[in-house]
């Protein structure tokens, strides 16, 4: 029972990160909000792992896979995300961040033997999609595209690709190599490195300069705080545990929850709009990961029984 509530907290948590990311470019540039956030999480990650007696590795040839990470599978998401949110609904944006699923099915079969395409896969690709084309088609107003509806979709589509892609990496290249704490920890130090100096230069290209915390609102300080501390780091450690207790296929349902928790809160505390092409394009895109990862003869799997460390590269909401 406390497994499940766990996992019902962390989809809870992981919804609410896109109603937090909304409130934040309300105020900061995208690059502040992934500054904020990657920071906060890397000191809390490094913290537990000095009080583990343990630390990133300081050598470049062992750090540089997660520097790697740190780029590919932290900023450029994390800033898509935000900038998608500055144009976009935070709904419409959590369901398309679970197309990472879907992009994930496509790339792992090129890289893993045990993950082939199938017809069952390709069903589940093709309705996903569709659901994607169906969300779409909510720029298109009056026989004109609303281009900056349109181009908020599409960078939160390629930051799922992203997460996709060195999801794919991190599982590939370093799965027992690090611990998933070391991985997290490390690429969040990078993250935050690189947002931070792309915070400060974005000036200097006719980008927003950073916001002094002072000139915040109560609103957005809180939410950028939380964005950091609860729905990165402590998101992280409760992710681990729920792992270790249901395994990691169970831990991974969590993205079926968090688009219907972001698209409530959306709804509620945003008053965004809930229209049919909405609902629909999310029972598509849901239902598509569904068929995707849908088994129907039991057996086990390397996932089944690892540590979490190719899908904790993967869990960044």
């Amino acid at each position: 029972m406390q497994k499940w509530a766990a996992f019902w907290v962390l989809g809870l948590i992981w919804g609410s990160s896109f109603l937090l990311i909304r409130v934040g470019v309300e105020e900061v540039s995208p690059f502040q909000v992934v500054f904020m956030r990657t920071g906060i999480a890397a000191l809390g990650l490094n913290l537990v792992l000095l009080l583990r007696g343990k630390h990133i590795p300081f050598n470049l040839r062992e750090l540089f896979p997660l520097l790697v990470i740190g780029v590919g599978n932290t900023v450029i998401p994390f800033v898509l995300i935000s900038w998608g949110e500055t144009q976009i609904d935070s709904g419409i944006a959590s369901v398309l961040n679970a197309t990472a699923a879907l992009f994930t099915a496509v790339l792992a079969h090129y890289a893993f033997r045990d993950e082939r395409i199938t017809i069952q896969k390709i069903a589940g690709l093709a309705l996903g999609f569709f659901g994607v084309v169906v969300l779409a088609s909510r720029s298109w107003v009056d026989g004109q595209i609303v281009t900056g509806d349109l181009a908020g979709q599409l960078a939160v589509v390629v930051a799922s690709f992203f997460y996709a892609l060195f999801g794919v990496y991190s599982r590939k290249l370093m799965h027992g190599r690090y611990e998933p704490m070391v991985i997290s920890a490390g690429s969040m130090v990078a993250a935050s490195i690189l947002s931070g100096l792309l915070m400060l230069i974005a000036p200097y290209f006719n980008g927003q300069p950073p916001v002094p915390l002072a000139d915040l609102t109560q609103d957005a300080l809180i939410a950028l705080v939380l964005l950091g501390f609860l729905n990165t780091f402590i998101a992280y450690i409760l992710f681990y545990w729920i792992i270790q207790q249901l395994g990691a296929s169970r831990a991974s349902m969590v993205t079926y929850v968090t688009p219907a928790i972001a698209l409530v809160l959306g709804a509620v505390v945003l008053n965004e709009i809930v229209d049919w092409r909405l609902l629909a394009g999310a029972a598509l895109i849901l239902s598509g990961i569904g068929v995707v990862n849908l088994r129907l003869r039991a057996r086990p799997r390397p996932a089944d029984v690892s540590t979490g460390d190719e899908l904790a590269s993967e869990k960044a909401h």
